[in-house]
Protein backbone atom coordinates (compact mmCIF):
# COMPACT_ATOMS: atom_id res chain seq x y z
CA UNK A 1 0.00 0.00 0.00
CA UNK A 2 0.85 3.86 -0.29
CA UNK A 3 1.67 5.29 2.39
CA UNK A 4 -0.35 9.00 3.51
CA UNK A 5 2.71 10.87 3.06
CA UNK A 6 3.77 9.48 -0.58
CA UNK A 7 0.10 10.47 -2.13
CA UNK A 8 0.13 13.68 -0.80
CA UNK A 9 3.43 14.49 -2.44
CA UNK A 10 2.33 13.44 -5.98
CA UNK A 11 -0.99 15.31 -5.65
CA UNK A 12 1.34 18.49 -4.46
CA UNK A 13 3.60 17.93 -7.43
CA UNK A 14 0.37 17.55 -10.08
CA UNK A 15 -1.09 20.35 -8.99
CA UNK A 16 -0.72 24.14 -9.83
CA UNK A 17 -1.14 27.57 -7.94
CA UNK A 18 -3.86 29.50 -10.65
CA UNK A 19 -2.85 31.80 -12.71
CA UNK A 20 -3.49 35.69 -11.07
CA UNK A 21 -5.81 37.64 -12.13
CA UNK A 22 -7.41 41.27 -11.95
CA UNK A 23 -9.96 40.89 -9.56
CA UNK A 24 -12.77 44.07 -8.92
CA UNK A 25 -12.60 44.26 -5.30
CA UNK A 26 -15.76 43.09 -4.69
CA UNK A 27 -14.48 39.62 -6.10
CA UNK A 28 -11.49 39.64 -3.68
CA UNK A 29 -12.85 37.66 -0.63
CA UNK A 30 -10.93 34.61 -0.03
CA UNK A 31 -8.43 35.46 -2.98
CA UNK A 32 -4.67 35.39 -2.28
CA UNK A 33 -2.69 38.66 -3.73
CA UNK A 34 -0.40 38.30 -6.24
CA UNK A 35 1.63 41.52 -5.44
CA UNK A 36 2.14 43.93 -3.07
CA UNK A 37 -0.10 46.61 -2.24
CA UNK A 38 1.16 50.34 -1.39
CA UNK A 39 -0.66 53.54 0.02
CA UNK A 40 -0.02 56.31 -2.28
CA UNK A 41 -0.96 58.41 0.24
CA UNK A 42 -0.53 58.86 3.86
CA UNK A 43 -3.36 57.49 5.97
CA UNK A 44 -5.12 59.47 7.33
CA UNK A 45 -3.97 61.62 4.46
CA UNK A 46 -4.65 64.88 6.89
CA UNK A 47 -5.14 66.17 10.58
CA UNK A 48 -8.63 64.86 11.38
CA UNK A 49 -10.51 64.87 14.84
CA UNK A 50 -11.20 61.51 16.56
CA UNK A 51 -14.49 62.46 17.83
CA UNK A 52 -17.14 65.12 18.18
CA UNK A 53 -16.28 68.38 20.03
CA UNK A 54 -14.43 71.95 19.91
CA UNK A 55 -11.21 72.48 18.01
CA UNK A 56 -9.07 74.77 20.42
CA UNK A 57 -5.54 75.61 21.16
CA UNK A 58 -4.72 73.99 24.69
CA UNK A 59 -3.22 77.23 26.18
CA UNK A 60 -6.40 78.84 26.91
CA UNK A 61 -7.44 76.26 28.70
CA UNK A 62 -4.76 77.58 31.41
CA UNK A 63 -7.40 78.54 33.71
CA UNK A 64 -10.51 76.31 34.01
CA UNK A 65 -13.50 76.70 33.76
CA UNK A 66 -13.82 78.69 30.72
CA UNK A 67 -15.77 80.59 28.27
CA UNK A 68 -15.03 80.72 24.16
CA UNK A 69 -17.03 82.16 21.80
CA UNK A 70 -17.43 79.35 18.99
CA UNK A 71 -16.40 80.87 15.94
CA UNK A 72 -17.08 78.30 12.86
CA UNK A 73 -18.40 75.00 12.33
CA UNK A 74 -16.83 71.74 10.82
CA UNK A 75 -18.01 68.74 9.48
CA UNK A 76 -16.80 65.66 8.05
CA UNK A 77 -15.61 65.76 4.37
CA UNK A 78 -15.83 69.58 4.17
CA UNK A 79 -13.20 70.62 1.76
CA UNK A 80 -12.97 74.47 3.07
CA UNK A 81 -10.07 75.96 4.79
CA UNK A 82 -10.98 77.10 8.16
CA UNK A 83 -8.39 78.71 11.50
CA UNK A 84 -8.98 78.92 14.67
CA UNK A 85 -7.37 82.12 16.49
CA UNK A 86 -6.01 82.82 20.34
CA UNK A 87 -9.31 82.74 22.82
CA UNK A 88 -12.01 81.38 19.85
CA UNK A 89 -13.04 77.30 19.33
CA UNK A 90 -14.64 75.81 16.22
CA UNK A 91 -17.34 72.98 16.85
CA UNK A 92 -15.96 69.68 14.99
CA UNK A 93 -17.66 66.25 13.82
CA UNK A 94 -15.76 63.23 13.85
CA UNK A 95 -13.65 62.94 10.55
CA UNK A 96 -13.48 66.11 10.02
CA UNK A 97 -10.45 68.09 9.26
CA UNK A 98 -8.29 69.90 12.43
CA UNK A 99 -8.45 73.60 11.53
CA UNK A 100 -5.25 75.37 11.11
CA UNK A 101 -3.98 76.53 14.77
CA UNK A 102 -5.70 74.07 16.99
CA UNK A 103 -3.62 71.97 18.58
CA UNK A 104 -6.87 69.86 20.43
CA UNK A 105 -10.08 68.51 20.54
CA UNK A 106 -12.34 69.14 23.30
CA UNK A 107 -14.82 66.74 23.52
CA UNK A 108 -18.09 67.56 23.68
CA UNK A 109 -18.96 65.63 26.88
CA UNK A 110 -16.58 67.70 28.66
CA UNK A 111 -18.62 71.01 27.94
CA UNK A 112 -21.92 72.52 27.86
CA UNK A 113 -22.32 71.90 23.83
CA UNK A 114 -22.99 75.28 23.01
CA UNK A 115 -23.09 76.61 19.97
CA UNK A 116 -22.50 80.54 19.70
CA UNK A 117 -20.37 80.16 22.87
CA UNK A 118 -18.90 76.83 25.04
CA UNK A 119 -17.95 76.41 28.57
CA UNK A 120 -15.60 74.04 29.22
CA UNK A 121 -14.44 72.20 32.58
CA UNK A 122 -12.09 69.81 31.88
CA UNK A 123 -8.66 70.42 30.26
CA UNK A 124 -7.17 68.68 27.37
CA UNK A 125 -3.60 68.38 26.07
CA UNK A 126 -2.00 69.12 23.09
CA UNK A 127 -2.88 66.62 20.46
CA UNK A 128 -5.57 65.27 22.11
CA UNK A 129 -8.14 63.19 20.29
CA UNK A 130 -6.61 64.32 16.61
CA UNK A 131 -5.32 61.81 14.15
CA UNK A 132 -2.18 62.58 12.98
CA UNK A 133 -1.86 62.55 9.17
CA UNK A 134 0.33 59.31 7.87
CA UNK A 135 -0.10 58.13 12.00
CA UNK A 136 -1.69 54.58 10.20
CA UNK A 137 0.46 54.30 7.02
CA UNK A 138 2.89 56.72 5.35
CA UNK A 139 2.52 57.18 1.49
CA UNK A 140 4.31 54.39 -0.38
CA UNK A 141 4.66 52.08 2.92
CA UNK A 142 3.49 48.34 1.67
CA UNK A 143 -0.04 47.54 3.34
CA UNK A 144 -0.22 44.49 2.53
CA UNK A 145 2.06 41.80 0.97
CA UNK A 146 1.12 39.15 -1.93
CA UNK A 147 0.57 35.87 -0.30
CA UNK A 148 -1.85 37.27 1.68
CA UNK A 149 -5.66 36.11 1.73
CA UNK A 150 -7.82 37.92 1.34
CA UNK A 151 -10.38 38.49 4.74
CA UNK A 152 -12.82 41.44 5.34
CA UNK A 153 -10.07 43.83 6.95
CA UNK A 154 -7.40 43.16 4.46
CA UNK A 155 -10.19 44.30 1.83
CA UNK A 156 -11.06 47.25 3.84
CA UNK A 157 -7.19 48.48 3.75
CA UNK A 158 -7.51 47.85 -0.09
CA UNK A 159 -10.75 49.83 -0.44
CA UNK A 160 -8.86 52.45 2.06
CA UNK A 161 -5.65 52.82 -0.21
CA UNK A 162 -8.07 53.50 -3.40
CA UNK A 163 -8.08 50.33 -5.13
CA UNK A 164 -10.45 49.77 -7.39
CA UNK A 165 -8.83 46.12 -8.52
CA UNK A 166 -5.97 44.44 -7.62
CA UNK A 167 -4.24 41.38 -8.94
CA UNK A 168 -4.84 37.85 -7.12
CA UNK A 169 -5.36 34.42 -7.39
CA UNK A 170 -8.83 33.38 -7.31
CA UNK A 171 -11.00 30.64 -5.41
CA UNK A 172 -10.33 27.23 -6.95
CA UNK A 173 -13.69 26.86 -8.23
CA UNK A 174 -14.18 22.48 -7.34
CA UNK A 175 -17.00 20.94 -8.52
CA UNK A 176 -18.59 18.04 -6.24
CA UNK A 177 -20.23 14.65 -7.68
CA UNK A 178 -21.45 11.58 -5.45
CA UNK A 179 -22.11 8.10 -6.90
CA UNK A 180 -23.81 5.16 -6.39
CA UNK A 181 -27.69 4.12 -7.48
CA UNK A 182 -28.53 3.91 -3.83
CA UNK A 183 -28.20 7.73 -3.49
CA UNK A 184 -31.58 9.57 -3.04
CA UNK A 185 -31.65 13.53 -2.76
CA UNK A 186 -32.40 14.84 1.06
CA UNK A 187 -36.62 15.45 1.10
CA UNK A 188 -37.09 12.22 -1.01
CA UNK A 189 -38.82 9.58 -0.34
CA UNK A 190 -36.75 6.29 0.50
CA UNK A 191 -37.38 2.77 -1.18
CA UNK A 192 -35.88 -0.41 0.21
CA UNK A 193 -32.05 -0.41 0.13
CA UNK A 194 -31.41 3.70 -0.79
CA UNK A 195 -30.13 6.38 1.49
CA UNK A 196 -30.17 9.69 1.29
CA UNK A 197 -27.02 11.67 0.04
CA UNK A 198 -24.71 13.39 2.55
CA UNK A 199 -21.42 13.24 1.15
CA UNK A 200 -21.99 15.67 -1.87
CA UNK A 201 -23.32 18.26 0.82
CA UNK A 202 -20.68 17.69 2.62
CA UNK A 203 -17.80 17.84 0.84
CA UNK A 204 -19.05 21.30 -0.95
CA UNK A 205 -19.08 22.75 2.23
CA UNK A 206 -15.53 21.45 3.01
CA UNK A 207 -14.34 22.65 -0.09
CA UNK A 208 -15.97 26.39 0.99
CA UNK A 209 -14.59 25.80 4.95
CA UNK A 210 -10.84 25.44 2.55
CA UNK A 211 -11.55 28.68 0.86
CA UNK A 212 -12.55 27.65 -2.71
CA UNK A 213 -15.84 27.81 -4.10
CA UNK A 214 -17.83 24.63 -4.29
CA UNK A 215 -20.11 23.53 -6.64
CA UNK A 216 -22.56 20.85 -6.19
CA UNK A 217 -23.31 18.91 -8.83
CA UNK A 218 -25.66 16.08 -7.16
CA UNK A 219 -25.35 12.68 -7.84
CA UNK A 220 -25.28 10.17 -10.20
CA UNK A 221 -26.07 6.02 -10.69
CA UNK A 222 -23.55 3.83 -11.21
CA UNK A 223 -23.66 4.17 -15.18
CA UNK A 224 -19.80 5.35 -16.12
CA UNK A 225 -21.04 6.79 -19.40
CA UNK A 226 -23.47 9.03 -17.28
CA UNK A 227 -20.57 10.11 -14.82
CA UNK A 228 -18.13 10.92 -18.05
CA UNK A 229 -21.27 12.76 -19.69
CA UNK A 230 -21.46 15.00 -15.78
CA UNK A 231 -17.66 15.15 -15.90
CA UNK A 232 -17.26 16.74 -19.13
CA UNK A 233 -20.00 19.33 -18.17
CA UNK A 234 -17.86 20.02 -14.88
CA UNK A 235 -14.70 20.51 -16.58
CA UNK A 236 -16.27 24.17 -18.55
CA UNK A 237 -16.29 25.92 -14.84
CA UNK A 238 -13.92 23.49 -12.80
CA UNK A 239 -10.66 23.83 -11.68
CA UNK A 240 -11.08 20.80 -10.05
CA UNK A 241 -13.15 18.34 -9.30
CA UNK A 242 -14.23 15.49 -6.42
CA UNK A 243 -16.15 12.41 -6.84
CA UNK A 244 -17.23 10.37 -3.83
CA UNK A 245 -17.78 6.59 -4.15
CA UNK A 246 -16.93 4.28 -6.84
CA UNK A 247 -13.14 3.72 -5.80
CA UNK A 248 -13.15 0.40 -4.45
CA UNK A 249 -12.44 -3.83 -5.08
CA UNK A 250 -16.31 -4.39 -6.00
CA UNK A 251 -18.40 -4.63 -8.85
CA UNK A 252 -20.30 -1.56 -9.99
CA UNK A 253 -17.93 0.72 -9.18
CA UNK A 254 -18.20 3.32 -11.65
CA UNK A 255 -15.71 5.94 -11.21
CA UNK A 256 -13.01 3.72 -12.19
CA UNK A 257 -14.88 2.15 -14.78
CA UNK A 258 -14.63 5.62 -16.28
CA UNK A 259 -11.63 6.54 -15.44
CA UNK A 260 -8.95 3.63 -15.38
CA UNK A 261 -9.24 3.44 -19.14
CA UNK A 262 -8.08 7.64 -19.73
CA UNK A 263 -4.58 6.21 -18.48
CA UNK A 264 -4.10 10.07 -16.64
CA UNK A 265 -5.85 9.01 -13.21
CA UNK A 266 -5.07 6.25 -10.89
CA UNK A 267 -6.14 4.23 -8.61
CA UNK A 268 -4.05 2.87 -5.20
CA UNK A 269 -4.30 1.42 -1.57
CA UNK A 270 -3.56 3.89 0.65
CA UNK A 271 -2.38 2.92 4.22
CA UNK A 272 -4.49 4.38 6.19
CA UNK A 273 -7.86 3.99 8.15
CA UNK A 274 -10.90 5.74 6.78
CA UNK A 275 -9.99 5.89 3.60
CA UNK A 276 -7.63 3.19 2.24
CA UNK A 277 -9.05 3.13 -1.35
CA UNK A 278 -8.15 6.44 -3.60
CA UNK A 279 -8.06 7.63 -6.84
CA UNK A 280 -6.04 11.16 -8.10
CA UNK A 281 -5.16 12.20 -11.68
CA UNK A 282 -6.38 14.99 -14.45
CA UNK A 283 -8.52 15.24 -16.94
CA UNK A 284 -8.89 17.10 -20.13
CA UNK A 285 -6.74 19.23 -22.17
CA UNK A 286 -6.46 22.09 -19.15
CA UNK A 287 -5.23 19.01 -16.82
CA UNK A 288 -7.81 19.57 -14.23
CA UNK A 289 -7.21 17.60 -11.22
CA UNK A 290 -9.61 15.32 -10.27
CA UNK A 291 -9.88 13.75 -6.32
CA UNK A 292 -11.71 10.40 -6.60
CA UNK A 293 -12.65 9.97 -2.58
CA UNK A 294 -14.52 6.48 -1.17
CA UNK A 295 -17.72 7.04 -0.75
CA UNK A 296 -18.28 5.75 2.94
CA UNK A 297 -18.91 9.57 4.54
CA UNK A 298 -16.47 9.78 7.19
CA UNK A 299 -13.55 8.04 4.75
CA UNK A 300 -14.58 10.81 2.12
CA UNK A 301 -14.44 13.48 4.70
CA UNK A 302 -10.91 12.24 6.39
CA UNK A 303 -9.76 12.00 2.90
CA UNK A 304 -10.58 15.48 1.49
CA UNK A 305 -8.76 16.79 4.69
CA UNK A 306 -5.51 15.17 3.74
CA UNK A 307 -5.18 15.21 0.24
CA UNK A 308 -8.09 17.84 -0.80
CA UNK A 309 -7.48 20.99 1.12
CA UNK A 310 -3.83 20.91 0.99
CA UNK A 311 -4.38 20.54 -3.06
CA UNK A 312 -6.37 23.38 -2.65
CA UNK A 313 -3.94 25.41 -0.41
CA UNK A 314 -1.39 25.13 -3.35
CA UNK A 315 -4.05 26.10 -5.98
CA UNK A 316 -4.60 29.33 -3.81
CA UNK A 317 -0.92 29.87 -3.83
CA UNK A 318 -0.46 29.38 -0.09
CA UNK A 319 1.89 26.12 1.52
CA UNK A 320 0.65 23.23 1.40
CA UNK A 321 1.09 20.03 3.42
CA UNK A 322 -1.01 18.12 5.91
CA UNK A 323 -2.86 20.21 8.20
CA UNK A 324 -0.98 20.86 11.69
CA UNK A 325 -1.09 19.16 14.65
CA UNK A 326 -0.98 19.97 18.28
CA UNK A 327 -0.17 17.60 21.40
CA UNK A 328 -3.00 16.26 23.65
CA UNK A 329 -3.38 13.51 26.15
CA UNK A 330 -5.81 10.71 25.10
CA UNK A 331 -8.30 9.82 28.13
CA UNK A 332 -9.16 6.57 26.68
CA UNK A 333 -6.99 3.60 25.12
CA UNK A 334 -7.12 3.61 21.38
CA UNK A 335 -6.29 1.08 19.11
CA UNK A 336 -5.35 0.95 15.20
CA UNK A 337 -4.56 -1.32 12.95
CA UNK A 338 -0.90 -2.47 11.93
CA UNK A 339 0.73 -1.11 8.77
CA UNK A 340 -1.90 1.66 8.67
CA UNK A 341 -1.94 5.55 9.74
CA UNK A 342 -5.53 5.54 11.74
CA UNK A 343 -7.47 9.24 12.02
CA UNK A 344 -9.61 8.67 15.15
CA UNK A 345 -12.68 11.01 15.29
CA UNK A 346 -12.26 12.98 19.20
CA UNK A 347 -13.29 15.64 20.94
CA UNK A 348 -10.11 18.35 22.06
CA UNK A 349 -10.80 19.93 25.32
CA UNK A 350 -9.56 23.09 26.26
CA UNK A 351 -7.48 21.33 29.20
CA UNK A 352 -5.45 19.67 26.74
CA UNK A 353 -7.13 16.11 26.58
CA UNK A 354 -8.89 14.14 23.52
CA UNK A 355 -11.64 11.59 23.94
CA UNK A 356 -12.07 9.70 20.99
CA UNK A 357 -16.21 9.81 19.91
CA UNK A 358 -18.24 6.51 20.39
CA UNK A 359 -18.55 5.49 16.77
CA UNK A 360 -15.51 5.42 14.70
CA UNK A 361 -17.20 3.07 11.64
CA UNK A 362 -16.62 5.06 8.39
CA UNK A 363 -19.98 5.49 7.88
CA UNK A 364 -21.41 7.03 11.22
CA UNK A 365 -21.57 10.32 10.57
CA UNK A 366 -23.41 11.32 14.05
CA UNK A 367 -20.24 10.54 15.54
CA UNK A 368 -18.42 12.50 13.25
CA UNK A 369 -20.37 15.51 13.53
CA UNK A 370 -19.78 15.50 17.32
CA UNK A 371 -15.91 15.65 16.31
CA UNK A 372 -13.86 18.34 16.39
CA UNK A 373 -10.20 16.98 16.01
CA UNK A 374 -9.02 13.67 14.36
CA UNK A 375 -6.76 11.42 16.77
CA UNK A 376 -3.35 10.57 14.59
CA UNK A 377 -2.11 7.07 15.66
CA UNK A 378 1.26 6.32 13.50
CA UNK A 379 1.09 3.10 11.39
CA UNK A 380 4.22 1.19 13.61
CA UNK A 381 1.33 1.50 16.93
CA UNK A 382 -1.38 -0.40 17.70
CA UNK A 383 -1.99 0.40 20.75
CA UNK A 384 -2.14 3.49 22.67
CA UNK A 385 -2.33 3.31 26.54
CA UNK A 386 -4.84 6.37 28.16
CA UNK A 387 -3.15 8.80 29.22
CA UNK A 388 -0.69 8.70 26.65
CA UNK A 389 0.46 12.00 24.42
CA UNK A 390 -1.24 11.90 20.86
CA UNK A 391 -0.69 14.23 18.07
CA UNK A 392 -4.44 15.56 17.69
CA UNK A 393 -5.76 17.62 13.80
CA UNK A 394 -8.08 20.09 14.56
CA UNK A 395 -11.15 20.16 12.45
Amino acid sequence: MKSVDAHLAEILATVRPLAPLELDLEQTLGATLAEDVTSPVPLPPFDNSAMDGYAVRAEDLGELPVTLPVIDDVAAGSGELRAVGPGHAVRIMTGAPVPAGADCIVPVEWTDGGTVSVFIDRRAEPGHAIRRAGEDVQAGEVVLKAGTVIGAAQLGILAGVGRKRVLARPRPRVVVISTGSELVEPGGQLALGQIWDSNSFTLTAAVREAGGEGFRSGSVGDDPAVLLDRLDTALVRADAVITSGGVSMGAYEPVKEALSPLGTVGFVKVAMQPGMPQGFGVLGDDQVPIFALPGNPVSSFVSFQLFVRPALDKMRGLPAGLPETVAARTTEPLRSPSGKRSFLRGVLAGDGTVSPVHGQGSHQLAALAAANALIVVPEDVTEVPAGASVEVMRL
